[in-house]
């Protein structure tokens, strides 16, 4: 790549305007200031900007892997179905796959991840512990069937990504991968200059034990995590926990209450003048086609997802009216605990033995108080699966946690033997016997960095990128006159010459006004202006992020620059 750019002869086209369709703040500016243009629905074309902060990002990443003595390698984008039906993820990644038959009537996907090919690479390539350990990695084009892609690269149907897997012989060797990997994560996005948490968090169809996400703070994002301003706990929401605590205590014995036209927790609580967190609230799923009821206090809500992801690989969902026919035993809006003798019974942990409650009582218009947990009923599982909702008690010190919105933009994963006991992944031992192998998994969005530091570093002018992932050091502007033209091109090219990545903007008939607002919305971190006192030798260099301005000579900010 050119160490000097003249804007003269780059593809660019800045716009003053906001996409009509754009949201966020990174999806309008990195439009508007020339970086990427949309070619459908979650499908984006770099522009040469865009391509150079996207290359950055990627330089960034090679380095630390390499650094830690991962290998690059780059497998397929259109992977055969076999290895994802063994797994299983041809079914359970359900819409979100790309799927596609050859001209033969042979199924195929585009890859979202690549667990299942790395592992076979590895099978076909290590056969003895002296292979191992071994961290492979690429950086390459993922597909997902989002249903409704939004937020520009955010969160796209095509996306670049970086995914890299361990190999180890011993729980020991994984740890120690997992380890690295994590450090070289802290080290990138250090370099990238980027906000972020490390975060517990759930594995998903990933599989595996150990699960960390690297979040970056913005309003924009999509995941909400859990911060405890006393300690150092954080955990995505799905991941927070609360802790079981049986209750001692007497009770009288169940009462049947009159409760007519009651179905909902709030009917309920206004009819009997009680708080709804007095009353328990039973939500009725279908587990792979079997009702489940599911208790939490009746001020709570059920987060979904987080009892998707305790159930998985089970289907759930809710149930209809259809359900509740030819069901005696199931009367809908007055469902309680006690005598669900046909249906699993699974309960949040504040739902804990000793608690008392007021339910349905299984009768229309009826309920009942008293309900015991532990007495009256029992649970068959206790499961976290209330929404977290500020203020809930942190689980590490008791201290009410605060909520935030942030950007996922790595996940590292410690799979254990999931895909090695699928392919039959071992190796030859010390002792001559065949040992399985254990893996690790671990994932940045590169494409969506580029979006999460548009968003951090963004201002009301327009973007503003830390240097090392700028498309350029310099941002060199000719306000106006051939001999500030000259001028500008002179110390860009001796910029270029000493190494900086310079960009020049030597348009012909484009204002002054025009380019200072150009410079601004590209976001270079200095800007170099050849202005009205270049005749005198003088430019002014200003600090994009600051906005500090300062007049030297040529060679007072050659040397400053190049220092």
């Amino acid at each position: 790549m050119a160490q000097v750019q003249r804007m003269s002869r780059l593809m660019i086209k800045t716009l003053r305007d906001d996409p009509a369709d754009a949201e966020t703040l990174s999806h309008k500016l990195l439009v508007r200031a020339g970086y990427v243009r949309r070619t459908s629905a979650g499908i984006w074309s770099w522009l040469p900007l865009g391509k150079r902060v996207l290359d950055n990002i990627s330089r960034i990443v090679r380095e630390e892997m390499d650094a830690i003595g991962a290998q690059e390698v780059l497998l397929p984008a259109l992977l055969p179905k076999e290895p994802y039906q063994e797994s299983g993820r041809w079914e359970e990644y359900g819409d979100l796959l790309f799927r596609l038959q050859d001209r033969k009537g042979a199924d195929y996907l585009l890859g979202p991840t690549h667990e299942e090919i790395f592992t076979l690479v590895v099978k076909d390539q290590c056969t003895s512990y002296k292979d191992l350990p071994v961290m492979l990695y690429q950086i390459q084009t993922k597909y997902r069937d989002e249903a409704r892609p939004r937020s520009g690269v955010l969160r796209g149907r095509e996306f670049q990504m970086k995914d890299s897997y361990s190999f180890d012989v011993s729980d020991e060797g994984l740890e120690e991968s997992y380890r690295l990997h994590r450090e070289a994560y802290q080290k990138i996005f250090a370099r990238l200059g980027l906000d972020y948490r490390i975060v517990s968090a759930v594995s998903g169809a990933m599989g595996g034990s150990a699960s960390e996400e690297f979040l970056a703070p913005a309003a924009a994002g999509e995941d909400t995590f859990a911060d405890c301003p006393h300690c150092d706990y954080a955990a995505n929401t799905e991941a927070v926990t609360f802790a079981l605590t049986p209750v001692e205590g007497e009770h009288g014995a169940v009462e049947e209450l009159d409760t007519p036209d009651t179905p909902t927790i709030e009917t309920l609580a206004e009819h009997l003048g009680v708080p709804a967190a007095a009353t328990l609230k039973n939500l009725l799923v279908k587990v792979d086609g079997e009702i489940v009821a599911v208790g939490v206090p009746g001020n709570r809500e059920v987060d979904l997802g987080k009892l998707g992801e305790h159930l998985a690989p089970a289907e759930v969902e809710l149930v209809t009216a259809e359900d509740f026919v030819g069901r005696e035993d199931l009367v809908r809006g007055y469902v309680g605990p006690q005598g669900l003798e046909k249906v699993r019974y699974l309960a949040d942990p504040r739902v804990a033995p000793g608690t008392a409650w007021i339910t349905g009582a299984n009768k229309e218009g009826k309920h009942a108080k008293n309900v015991v947990a532990g007495r009256d009923f029992e649970v068959d599982e206790y499961l976290d699966v209330v929404v977290v909702e500020e203020g809930d008690p942190c689980p590490k010190c008791g201290t009410g946690l605060v909520l935030d919105r942030a950007i996922e933009i790595g996940h590292i994963f410690q799979l254990g033997r999931k895909y090695a006991d699928t392919f039959q992944l071992d190796v030859l031992g010390k002792e001559g016997k065949p040992v399985r192998v254990t893996m690790g998994s671990y994932g940045i969005g590169v494409s969506r960095a580029v979006a999460a530091l548009a968003e951090q570093s963004a201002d009301g002018q327009g973007l503003c990128w830390p240097r090392e992932v700028a498309p350029a050091e310099v941002h060199v502007v000719a306000a106006g006159k051939a001999l500030q033209t000259e001028l500008a091109l002179e110390v860009g090219e001796r910029l270029g010459a000493a190494g900086l990545r310079v960009l020049v903007d030597d348009r012909a008939g484009v204002s002054p006004g025009v380019k200072f607002t150009d410079a601004e919305l590209i976001g270079v971190p200095t800007i170099l202006v050849a202005g009205r006192r270049s005749a005198e030798g003088i430019v002014e260099l200003k600090d994009r992020r600051t906005g500090e301005r300062e007049e030297l000579t040529v060679e007072e900010a050659v040397g400053r620059l190049t220092a």
